[in-house]
């Protein structure tokens, strides 16, 4: 018994480091836009592009091995999608143009895009619904350190070396996280012994036409369009609008940070204790406040804006770790591989749709000043606005899971 609470719990932290690497491969564009938009040139819309082209072609890859990913060891699964996603993140690290640097991020999500999917349907697998809000409030973490440790030291290591620099040490530090699944994860198997049949396709299409499934996908497109809005644009917006230097961006990130990593497990704790939708609830209705008030600000104290970071960056945390929990218990269990992907392939898509819409909503005079910034935090909150409701259903879908019989039910449905 300890041996094995021992493996879970190396399991949890193996799986947030993992997401630290992805996540971080991700979030430092937005510091490093500011850098980008002069060194290579770009308009704004351009800028969108290079950071919806990960997400269109994660979300492409999630369709495409949707009907396998049940099919398969997560295990193996993982670690052939975590290779891509290093070679990806490596050509990141030497692209000398933006033609070059599109292409490197496309590469990037069609692996990338798919491993978070992966690892929620191992979490899905292995611990029960009950502690899942606690084990996300640990890989939640990811996001945290990559405030903490991952974006400051790459914004340092951009400034003085160039903004390939920090592709080059995720690459790095990823090549060690694999050799360490592949000796030491153990086989993630027995969703095998559930599955009935081997069409993949079949497979494919039940379960983007199984109703209760619906709502998590849309519960996960405008929780996307919600997230992916305002981040591309962050860093470029508090250095012209809000007034921040560039040297103090690492200094907002690791304030932010820091705090978050105590909120992650606190927060999957209490939503574990209190219910998952009522975090989320709260969470939902303190971020659109401050999103509200955020995007109208003008020159501003640092202090300030660090302080409207924490709170905000604590509302998203309490609002990604109550909806994970919640949407990995929506999947039975012989359907949650293809569940998680096609999920991730929806979040991808909608947060490039998101990306996309924002680099034309938005403008840099000649001054640098980002305009129309507000106008993205009116759609960011409608989103957040959307996900109240249907977090609801798949709260109460989730809740009436919970009963024998009503798993017998869903599956007789399917069939």
């Amino acid at each position: 018994m300890n041996s094995e609470a021992s493996y879970l719990k190396f399991v949890t932290l193996l799986l947030a480091f993992l997401q630290f690497t992805i996540i971080l491969d991700f979030m430092v564009l937005s510091p490093l836009g500011a850098m980008l938009l002069d060194d290579l040139r770009i308009s704004t819309s351009q800028f969108g592009l290079v950071v919806s082209a990960y997400a269109f072609s994660a979300g492409a890859a999630g369709l495409l091995t949707a009907g396998f990913a049940d099919r398969f060891d997560r295990r193996k699964l993982l670690l052939f999608f975590y290779s891509g996603f290093l070679v990806g993140t490596l050509l990141c690290g030497v692209a000398p143009n933006y033609p070059m640097l599109l292409g490197a991020r496309t590469i990037t999500g069609l692996f990338g895009g798919v491993i978070g999917s992966i690892s929620m349907a191992i979490v899905a697998d292995l611990f029960a619904l009950e502690t899942r809000g606690r084990v996300m409030g640990v890989i939640q973490t990811a996001f945290a350190a990559s405030q903490v440790l991952g974006i400051p030291i790459g914004l340092w290591l951009a400034t003085r070396w160039g903004w390939h620099a920090p592709f080059l040490l995720i690459a790095a530090v990823g090549i060690a996280v694999g050799v360490v699944i592949a000796v030491y994860l153990r086989p993630v198997d027995k969703h095998l012994k559930e599955q009935t049949g081997h069409d993949p396709v079949a497979h494919l299409l039940r379960t983007v036409t199984t109703a209760d499934y619906l709502r998590g996908f849309a519960a996960t497109v405008f929780l996307a369009t919600g997230g992916y809005m305002l981040m591309p644009f962050g860093s470029a917006f508090a250095v012209n609008n809000l007034g921040l230097r560039l040297d103090q961006l690492p200094t907002l990130y690791m304030l932010t940070g820091v705090f978050a990593i105590f909120a992650g497990p606190i927060l999957g704790r209490v939503s574990d204790r209190i219910g998952k939708y009522r975090v989320f609830l709260i969470a939902t209705l303190a971020g659109m406040a401050l999103v509200a008030v955020y995007t109208r600000l003008g020159l501003t104290p640092f202090w300030e804006v660090a302080v409207l970071n924490v709170v905000l960056f604590f509302c998203v945390s309490g609002r990604m770790i109550s909806a994970s929990a919640l949407n990995s218990g929506v999947p039975l269990p012989a359907d949650r591989g293809a569940y998680m992907s096609i999920s991730s392939s929806m979040q991808q898509l909608s947060g490039g749709v998101a990306s996309a819409v924002a680099g034309l909503i938005v403008v840099q005079t000649e001054s640098g000043k980002i305009e129309h910034y507000e106008t993205l935090g009116y759609v960011v909150v409608c989103a957040m606005l959307a996900t109240i409701v249907l977090m609801y259903s798949i709260d109460r879908l989730v809740r009436g899971r919970a009963s024998p019989q009503s798993v017998g039910v869903a599956s007789a449905a399917r069939s």
